[in-house]
């Protein structure tokens, strides 16, 4: 799997790179796209119009009230100012439409590509990351520069008919006012280089926020069990601390520019007052002219003096992009391979061959395992904590892939198998079992999206579910709330064994789906895996030993290796081996 950025760095980029990767989402509706850009044009084109209207204004109507200008000019500028707010509407309409299509269109792919990543990506990321890269930057980028784009489009127009103004009313005022334009605008190359590192920055902090109010909400039990309250608030402070601090950068960094261009337009503007008096006092130009250059002047130079605020936003833009397309070019190692096969059931064994597993290079949790189990067999594994059971188990559906030997499914390696159809084989029951927010019934069809409800029905008996149901006032329709909040721990398992059980699938993993639980519910739980192993072949993780003195097959797995196996009379008679340890440490008080 391709290793994620997290830095916040930029890559180099640039507008035509960031509409170019945009445009396959901005193509299905080019129509609205270039409709929306082209009224834009005259958008801005028409804030020359009050301007130009000033010229014969002055000249004729302020020194003969009788002129017929005196009507025409102000309903004129009315006329057009209408005609621009029409279209100011409309463009705004339309690129807000488009924009969140886009956003819309891009989510639902980020989500699709969440989708598709392997356990081990979750493993790596923050909540607050996948938040910020999977939502967030969906929307700051396609709106962001959809907005900018109209916006830089409509202020182009409106600059060059502005300028346009300036040059028809006096060609020598005009060379002073682009000048002082040229010259405000010359640090924004250096302003953008500068603040770059700390946008990224800022987003990367802003997902450690998320991070921290996620797990406070998941985790609100132990902090206050614990007394964490303060520990929990000086973490947050500090993320505050570091959001405050990239904030005040941004400022040092950004908001320089915008009094310097204040100053730079001011002497401008200076420039053309005192020039100007000298052009009137030789008849080079009207006053009517001056009035009309100066409004010109003042529209072209206004937007131009918070161009900063819009870098800032621009640059975030940029950096959501570059954060979606990481996301896109992320490649899961758990995929299908070419051609791969589809099983419809398993008929001889699941078999290890020569497993050896790592996370990290280097440091394999799993060395040389070989074991077979053949189909309706039960068969557990025990050991010490973090001897690498459950990640054996997981090899088996391929939530990670092994690094050297195989594990094979009737002699086929399961990375030959097509995905969908080996894991259609296995149902799984984890120690801690999510529920999603949702009803009861709802949470037992994850099984089998398509269950008929007699299905449903036997499921729910199996997992002794019965009576716990009956009295809920709604039923298997029962709110149960987000992870499943509103039940204990017991009933949450027993929703779980319901899932598999309505999955009807001939493989069943229990990952120590016990362990966690009193002795009450274990024992009403304890009966409805019995239920769930009958007639299947059951791979079964167990912290109690009491629970799998039944199994087929014991294995003890120690530091990655196994160690030991055989039935649980077999393994007892080993005096001194690393079950008989286990066994006698566990009932030594009984």
């Amino acid at each position: 799997m391709a290793k994620e950025k997290l830095s916040g760095a930029l890559t180099k980029n640039n507008f035509v790179t960031a509409y170019r990767r945009i445009w396959p989402y901005a193509k299905p509706f080019w129509f609205r796209a270039a409709l929306a850009l082209l009224i834009a044009i005259p958008v801005g084109a028409l804030d020359a119009v009050i301007a130009m209207f000033l010229k014969p204004y002055t000249d004729n109507v302020l020194f003969d009230l009788n002129s017929t200008y005196i009507y025409k000019i102000p309903l004129a500028v009315i006329a057009f100012t209408v005609v621009q707010g029409v279209l100011i509407y409309t463009s705004s309409y339309l690129n807000t439409w488009l924009g969140s299509k886009i956003s819309t269109n891009i989510g639902r792919d980020l989500y699709k590509k969440l989708l598709t990543l392997e356990p081990g990506y979750f493993d790596k990321t923050t909540s607050g990351h996948v938040v910020q890269r999977f939502c967030t930057d969906a929307f700051t980028a396609s709106n962001t520069l959809i907005t900018n784009l109209r916006m830089f489009i409509s202020k182009v127009f409106s600059s060059i008919a502005l300028v346009g103004v300036l040059f028809y009313n006096s060609w020598q005022l005009a060379l002073i006012a682009v000048a002082a334009l040229l010259i405000a605008f010359a640090p924004i190359r250096y302003v953008r280089k500068r603040m770059k590192g700390v946008v990224g920055k800022s987003v990367v902090v802003n997902a450690s926020a998320v991070t921290a109010n996620n797990e406070t909400f998941a985790g609100n039990k132990i902090i206050a069990a614990y007394n964490l309250q303060h520990y929990e608030n000086k973490k947050y402070d500090k993320i505050m601390d570091d959001t405050f601090n990239l904030s005040v950068k941004m400022v040092q960094y950004t908001n320089w520019l915008t009094p310097l261009m204040y100053v730079v337009l001011a002497v401008g503007i200076a420039g053309v007052i005192t020039y100007s008096s000298y052009l009137i006092m030789h008849g080079y130009i009207t006053r009517g002219n001056f009035v009309s250059f100066l409004a010109a002047m003042f529209m072209l130079y206004t937007p131009i003096k918070t161009v900063g605020n819009n870098i800032v936003d621009i640059e975030k833009a940029f950096l959501a992009i570059d954060r979606i397309f990481e996301i896109f070019g992320l490649s899961s190692g758990i995929t299908d391979a070419k051609n791969a096969k589809t099983i419809s059931t398993i008929k001889r064994n699941i078999k290890f061959e020569d497993v050896t597993f790592e996370y990290v290079p280097g440091k394999p949790v799993l060395k040389d395992i070989n074991l077979t189990v053949p189909v309706g067999q039960t068969v557990a594994f025990v050991g010490n904590s973090g001897g690498g059971k459950s990640t054996l188990v997981n090899l088996i559906p391929r939530f990670y892939d092994v690094q050297r030997g195989a594990v094979l499914v009737d002699g086929v390696n399961v990375k030959d198998i097509s995905l969908k159809s080996l894991r259609s084989q296995m149902a799984v029951v984890f120690q801690d079992n999510f529920l999603f927010s949702g009803t009861i019934r709802e949470n037992i069809l994850l099984g089998k999206l398509d269950a008929k409800e007699e299905e449903v029905l036997s499921a729910v008996q199996n997992a002794h579910l019965s009576d716990f149901i009956a009295g809920l006032p709604d039923g298997l329709d029962t709110f149960i709330g987000e992870r499943g909040t509103t039940l204990s721990g017991g009933q949450k398992q027993r929703v779980a064994i319901a899932r598999a059980f309505v999955r009807n699938a001939p493989v069943i993993i229990l990952d120590e789906a016990t362990s966690a639980l009193d002795n009450k519910s274990e024992a009403i739980v304890q009966k409805a895996i019995d239920n769930l192993m009958k007639n299947r072949t059951v791979f079964v993780i167990a912290h109690r030993l009491s629970t799998v003195q039944n199994a087929d097959k014991i294995v003890v797995i120690n530091e990655g290796r196994i160690v030991e196996s055989g039935t649980h009379e077999e393994l007892l008679k080993n005096a001194g081996g690393p079950y008989n340890i286990l066994y006698n440490a566990q009932f030594k008080d009984k």
